[in-house]
């Protein structure tokens, strides 16, 4: 989903008009409720417990080096869930600095203050995780 705004709302929203941090992607849309009905659908006719596990070990073994970094406190993996919790949170302008050089390295992780966190779709490989 996106969110599109004007400065002004922005502005008032994340007040120096940073990074949007609302992201609820459904909001009760009718369109976008019936394609998360057909989305959650396919997704339990699917083998998704087998995938979520498969995600998750690859969380694991990609994730888990980062502990050994000065600057974080801990990583942990829930799930299709990968979160690395740093010691200190990152300013907004050091949130859109590292958020812009993951985007660059093709890697999709959401800095939110002291934390870092992907949730990789069910159906991707080891290869796509790392």
């Amino acid at each position: 989903g996106a969110t599109v705004t004007n400065k002004r709302i922005s502005n008032g929203i994340s007040d120096t008009g940073g990074v949007f941090m609302h992201g609820p992607t459904f909001m009760a849309n009718p369109l976008a409720c019936s394609v998360a009905l057909a989305s959650v659908n396919l997704m339990v006719q699917s083998p998704w417990l087998e995938r979520v596990r498969s995600v998750e070990r690859s969380l694991i073994k990609s994730m888990s080096p980062l502990a050994k970094l000065d600057s974080v406190r801990e990583v942990r993996v829930l799930g299709a869930i990968g979160v690395c919790e740093l010691h200190k949170g990152l300013t907004r302008e050091e949130m859109a600095s590292v958020q812009q050089q993951l985007v660059e390295d093709g890697v999709w992780l959401r800095p939110f203050g002291k934390l870092l966190y992907t949730m990789p779709p069910f159906n991707c490989g080891d290869l796509e995780v790392e």
